[in-house]
């Protein structure tokens, strides 16, 4: 009994940090994939073959960094705490895409991007659908055109380059 005793106690703080906001989650994932985009859009500018790869690349890391600003002061006026950096898995994904050059490069971060991309669209309109956290989906709603005409572009991209991805393309 003792020992369920210690343990509900060390636990409280963290289901009390759960608690502190409905949609931490969400917080979370969308703060871990704008860092990642930044991380990616300044690979893309460095390593990309095509112009149309560096100028996407450019457009990311200009437009993730603003709405990861926005995300940061509103998340900091509800005493949100951010991750500091992309997820690790994310990490890994960009420490092998910097391993690539050239076209190959080029195909990977295109691919990525549609991923990423649709994803993000996903997670912005189950945030509008269903969040409770009116500011945070007040968030949602404004940035969901700049990652739909982000998504709209990469697909672009990935027609003229011929790149096609795993689920692309079906939605939106």
């Amino acid at each position: 009994m003792k020992t369920v005793v210690t343990l509900l106690l060390l636990a409280l703080p963290a289901l009390a940090l759960a608690d502190s906001n409905p949609d931490q989650n969400f917080y979370e994932h969308l703060a871990q994939g704008g860092m990642a985009e930044v991380e990616a859009g300044k690979l893309a500018q460095q390593h990309g073959a095509s112009q149309a790869v560096k100028d996407f690349g450019a457009m990311m890391v200009k437009d993730h960094s603003a709405a990861n600003e926005k995300l940061k002061k509103l998340a900091d006026s509800k005493s949100v705490k951010l991750p500091e950096g992309p997820s690790v898995t994310q990490k890994a994904k960009a420490k092998m895409l910097e391993m690539k050059s050239g076209s190959s490069f080029d195909k990977e971060y295109i691919e990525g991007q549609l991923k990423a991309h649709e994803e993000t669209v996903e997670l912005l309109k189950k945030e509008i659908d269903s969040g409770k956290d009116a500011d945070a989906k007040a968030f949602a709603t404004e940035v969901l055109p700049t990652v739909e005409e982000h998504l709209t572009k990469i697909r672009q991209i990935a027609t003229d380059t011929g790149v096609k991805a795993a689920n692309s393309g079906s939605k939106n």
